[in-house]
């Protein structure tokens, strides 16, 4: 029994020790090698640069078109028109209707879709082998001639004000739109990319015709085939399906300034809220930035997967919170670096200081090679999920020749990654992170939070009342009309 005890005493001190407090992930595996199947890339005589990738263990093949326009392009004034163009491309078109298209695809087993993005508008297409010229047809048809059916826009307008309404109630999402719109300003990235309520009533099939008029064209736009077809088969079915499609040039957008990192704090009002949603970033840089590995792996120990010290300090070590983390978001034409947790309303303050904190840690202190390791051990093993099927190889492909980098560098992202030093990841923090002027957004019960914000040091903030939001103003306020006076008054 003595015996016992003893051991029972023995396993209850190292379960409570400090060391097995922390919160130890696991050391990475080995990394598995990589091959990357073969895929080959050519360009049309109407600028369509075409992606093909032969992958023969499943009988279907699949279509991806990119168009590098997206909600950075909409018109001044109507946020939302990119969206409505992307939601209605597979809505009908000037040979088949909405429904047409519906039971042709559900007909040949197949899957259709489309959106668009920040800076791009996409369309995609599965179906079996035997189907492939169908596919290219219907592509085309979807991509070239989509007809905007007015009962289609005013049913996706309907769901899209009524997505919003629901949106405006969620702290996450609030939070997530304003520090957007702190960061970017009103370069078109700090837009809402699904519109306002006013934009949105306001916008016309007219306008979402000349959005398609104007970007859609093959000089701008990139496709992907993957599956069982061979590069030349491939190839020819293009030719056949876009080869007339006349290119011409996008046109020219103003130049859109990116503004510098600017300190600003706005608190949104939530009345009685248990719990307060925190942001903190400021713009970075774009994804084809030669610092884009580095500063990368410096987001990722800052917050992200393989070290995330935010994650360590907010929750294991005090408490506040069930998850933090930091996210590098880069674009086409610019980036940025952004953190998020929540907290209860009454450690707001707190969880805030500790927050910026880590901004300063990251810039101040060089990074240990455990951390650096563990981030590039994410990075590097996760590398193979990226690219597992014949589909994951064509979008990576995709993506590298929509931002202008080279395809080649698929086969060198590991050494890269490992590549990177600790000297680097200092280097670009000193550079591109600005801990002194994070934008600062909090969604909370402001008469329970202020207080703690003065109480660590955080002054000038913007008190904002939900109801009176709007993205689209300077002051993130909206304008309350002025009635007119009466004549002779």
């Amino acid at each position: 029994m003595q015996t016992l005890w003893l051991a029972a005493v023995a396993i209850l001190v190292a379960v409570t020790s400090p060391l097995c407090a922390q919160e130890r992930p696991p050391r990475p595996l080995e990394a598995h090698d990589v091959k990357i199947p073969p895929y080959e890339i050519r360009t049309l005589p109407n600028g369509l640069r075409v992606v093909v990738v032969s992958q023969h263990e499943q009988p279907a093949v699949s279509l991806r078109m990119l168009v590098k326009a997206g909600s950075a392009q909409d018109p001044a004034g109507k946020p939302g028109v990119a969206a409505m163009v992307g939601g209605l491309l597979d809505q009908g078109t000037a040979r088949q209707s909405s429904e047409q298209i519906s039971d042709i695809i559900d007909y040949v087993g197949g899957a259709l879709g489309s959106g668009a993005g920040t800076d791009l508008s996409y369309a995609n297409i599965l179906v079996l082998k035997d189907r492939f010229d169908f596919a290219l047809d219907l592509m085309a048809d979807v991509v070239r001639t989509p007809s905007f059916p007015q009962e289609e826009l005013d049913r996706v307008r309907t769901q899209a004000l009524s997505a919003m309404s629901v949106n405006m109630q969620d702290p996450e999402f609030v939070a997530d739109a304003v520090i957007d719109r702190l960061v970017y300003g009103f370069h078109p990235y700090g837009l809402p990319g699904n519109g306002t309520p006013e934009s949105l009533t306001s916008v016309t099939r007219n306008d979402l015709v000349q959005f398609h008029k104007a970007w859609f064209s093959p000089n701008n736009a990139l496709l992907a085939v993957v599956g069982d077809v061979n590069v030349e088969e491939a190839f020819a079915g293009v030719t056949r399906a876009f080869g007339d499609w006349q290119p011409h040039d996008p046109p020219a957008m103003p130049p859109a300034e990116v503004p510098e990192p600017t300190r600003r704090v706005v608190l949104v009002d939530r009345p009685n809220s248990i719990q307060t949603e925190i942001r903190a970033g400021h713009v970075a840089i774009q994804r084809n930035h030669p610092d884009y590995m580095a500063l990368n792996l410096a987001t990722k120990i800052l917050g992200g997967e393989g070290a995330n010290r935010l994650q360590n300090v907010l929750r294991s070590e005090k408490g506040l919170t069930y998850g933090a983390s930091a996210d590098m978001d880069a674009y086409k034409l610019t980036g940025s670096i952004i953190a998020e947790t929540d907290t209860q309303t009454s450690t707001t303050g707190e969880a805030l200081r500790l927050t910026v904190d880590e901004f300063w840690r990251l810039v101040r202190e060089p990074v240990g090679d455990r951390e650096l390791m563990g981030a590039q051990a994410y990075l590097a093993g996760s590398f193979p999920l990226s690219i597992e099927t014949a589909d994951d190889i064509a979008l990576q492909v995709l993506n590298l020749l929509f931002f202008d980098l080279d395809v080649k560098e698929l086969a060198t992202y590991r050494d890269r990654i490992n590549a990177v030093t600790s000297a680097d990841i200092q280097r670009v923090a000193k550079q591109f992170v600005k801990p002194g002027r994070l934008s600062i957004v909090l969604v909370g019960d402001a008469r329970q939070v202020l207080p703690q914000l003065k109480a660590v040091g955080v002054d000038n903030v913007e008190v904002l009342p939900l109801a009176d939001l709007d993205l689209t103003s300077p002051s993130l306020r909206r304008k309350v009309a002025v009635p007119s006076q009466a004549p002779g008054r």
